[in-house]
């Protein structure tokens, strides 16, 4: 049966304000047996619609479940994207110490390093790695915490994108810029490097940029171009917009006090530490 727009809109306020109250809900899907991807884009926007009405901002993309090797753990076999707020964004310098980020307004949350790309002119669908390198500005390294209204994180692909495509905030550091003269070399670098995860000072997991849709960062932004023109959101992809790219290690559980942290190979820019309260 097919989804209406009202139907979508009252699932647009409920998520919302689950996320409002870090309480938890039935999975849509559980409910509605007609509820798709095309639907959840759907509600998606009115999600984006609602937090814009109320004063929010949209400063980039979130994409997520572009690690493979994470696909079976979780039941989503395909990468799915949404917004990133002013709110939900921050950028703090490593060189001055770990980040403190509050997680006690999320559900659920994880953890997990990402690599996010700046955008300096709007990437069309059906370029290339080389021609989407061109519409970049910078490179930053960060954490994208990611939460789970829906309990246990069990759920659908339609559920998640629904829900904030699970976004709950994101922590980066400086972007290194990206002139005409070294695109080449930071395109090799994206599809090379190596991510080390720590908790507490303990080694937990190490991811290659090859996990991330077997070629790394730039992969991701071509989904992510591709799919916003099958699957439009009023906000778009805009110059100055943050992309982050998808987790390159699995995603951990987190909890107040704990000091999680990162050393980057082959990649020009520094690891990050992040403790939570």
């Amino acid at each position: 049966m097919p989804v209406s727009d009202h139907d979508r809109a009252a699932i647009a306020e409920r998520i919302l304000a689950a996320g409002d109250a870090a309480s938890s809900i039935v999975p849509i899907t559980d409910e509605l047996a007609g509820f798709d991807l095309a639907d959840a884009y759907g509600v998606s926007a009115m999600v984006t619609r609602l937090r814009v009405a109320r004063g929010e901002r949209p400063v980039g993309w979130k994409i997520g479940f572009t690690n493979r090797t994470i696909w079976d753990e979780y039941g989503v076999h395909a990468p799915i994207w949404g917004p990133m707020y002013a709110s939900t964004v921050e950028e703090g310098d490593p060189a001055a110490g770990p980040l403190a980020c509050p997680i006690g307004h999320l559900v659920e949350p994880r953890i997990e390093p990402e690599i996010a790309l700046r955008i300096a002119a709007t990437p069309q669908a059906g370029m290339d790695e080389a021609e989407l390198m061109s519409c970049i500005d910078g490179v930053a390294h960060g954490f994208e915490i990611v939460q789970s209204i829906f309990p246990g994180w069990i759920f659908k692909a339609a559920d998640t994108v629904a829900a904030f495509a699970l976004h709950g905030s994101y922590r980066h550091g400086p972007f290194a810029r990206v002139g005409t003269a070294d695109r080449d070399a930071w395109r090799n670098m994206l599809s090379g490097f190596e991510i080390a995860l720590s908790r507490n000072g303990e080694p937990v997991d190490v991811g290659v940029a090859t996990n991330v849709l077997g070629g790394g960062p730039l992969s991701a932004l071509h989904h992510l171009v591709c799919g916003l023109a099958e699957h439009p959101n009023d906000y778009g992809l805009r110059p100055g917009d943050i992309v982050t790219t998808g987790t390159v290690t699995r995603a951990f559980p987190i909890a107040p006090g704990e000091r999680w942290g990162t050393r980057l190979t082959g990649l020009d820019l520094p690891g990050m530490s992040i403790v939570f309260e």
